[in-house]
């Protein structure tokens, strides 16, 4: 039976990443070695390296100016980076989740954090409006896409003062107006390679503004110096990152992208609203995530929760099952997973609804 896979991360990557990290790990480039033990200090993985920033630049249009970082710690490390680097005083955040809140978390370490905005009295179930970023913040710093709660935020908005953005599990499913931000970071595990490397991209002119002393593996600066390899890379994700890189650009790029994750989204959104045993959590169309789709049974369904799981995962149906702060169900709908899946999943929950009509 084909399993058909909506784990929201670590996640479905190509095949095509899969079938060259699987040759690399028994010889790498030729050399006779293992990706997973080749010094990182090679010509051959250095190539590597910068094969992977330089197709980052490609996908994403990034201007000059800009630095493209791959580190370890994974985003959560970010949530301490990016204040220790980049806020004097004062720092901006709009509360979309537990990512978001947790970012806020460790921002407090470092100065006055305002909170301008947030949907936690909903479940995070929307995305805000109408708040106010203050003009003297030193940056203010968003969520594009959270995972737990199915709602994303699609647009590069216009910011009066820096922006930055978490894109942990949206990146590559849109085009991005680089321009906007001055630093963009996410853990790799969604869109991009296993877990274990963080992407940066980062505006050179928004750093050394800071009076605080940085330990060196904590500076960004240190990184771009080092073109990231300060410390020994995640080699063997750095190497799949590589290949994804090399799959998005083959099938035509994040315009193309985004339609296949529009298209997708569309499906199961319809599906589970045609659906009398479903509900959608995010009602505002606009604020839907199309990566992660999330839904519930409806209440008078609702002792057929555990059921579905089990009827669903038994017809191939892995990693459906929502997030344990929330329950419910979500499907992850990131760039690797195929249309076919989406149309697989559609047709398992008609074919519960039958039984249960």
């Amino acid at each position: 039976m084909k399993k058909h896979n909506f784990y929201a991360g670590p996640s479905i990557l190509p095949q095509y990443t899969i079938d060259n990290v699987a040759e690399a790990v028994k010889d790498f480039a030729g050399t006779g070695l293992s990706v997973m033990e080749v010094s990182h200090r090679s010509k051959e993985f250095i190539a590597v390296m910068d094969e992977a920033q330089q197709l980052f630049r490609d996908l994403l249009e990034i201007p000059d100016g800009y630095h493209v970082l791959f580190l370890g710690g994974g985003a959560s490390t970010q949530f301490t980076m990016i204040p220790m680097n980049l806020m004097k005083n004062k720092s901006a955040y709009l509360n979309t989740g537990s990512w978001a809140s947790k970012a806020i978390k460790e921002a407090k370490l470092y100065g006055e954090v305002v909170e301008v905005a947030s949907s936690k009295e909903a479940i995070f179930n929307y995305i805000p409006r109408g708040y106010e970023v203050p003009g003297d913040s030193d940056y203010f710093h968003i969520t594009t896409n959270n995972t737990i709660y199915g709602t994303q935020i699609t647009e590069d908005m216009d910011c009066k003062v820096p922006l930055i953005a978490d894109m942990s599990s949206d990146i590559f499913c849109r085009p991005v107006d680089i321009s906007k931000y001055i630093l963009i970071y996410g853990g790799a595990q969604k869109n991009l390679a296993p877990a274990g490397v963080t992407f940066v991209i980062v505006k050179e002119d928004a750093l050394g503004k800071v009076d605080r002393l940085i330990p060196t593996m904590l500076d960004y600066r240190t990184h771009i110096d080092k073109g990231s390899m300060f410390n020994t890379p995640p080699v063997l994700p750095v190497f799949a990152a590589l290949q994804t890189l090399k799959w998005l650009k083959g099938h035509g790029g994040l315009k193309e992208m985004n339609k296949k994750n529009i298209a997708k989204a569309g499906l199961l959104y319809d599906a589970i609203e045609r659906n009398k045993l479903f509900k959608p959590t995010v009602k505002d169309v606009k604020d839907r995530s199309i990566m992660n789709i999330c839904w519930v049974m409806n209440e008078q369904y609702a002792e057929l929760e555990g059921e579905f799981f089990e009827f669903a995962t038994a017809k191939g149906m892995i990693g459906i099952k929502g997030h344990r702060s929330v329950g419910g169900f979500r499907a992850s709908t990131y760039n690797a997973l195929p249309r076919e899946s989406v149309e697989a999943l559609i047709e398992v929950m008609q074919e519960f609804e039958t039984s249960k009509a």
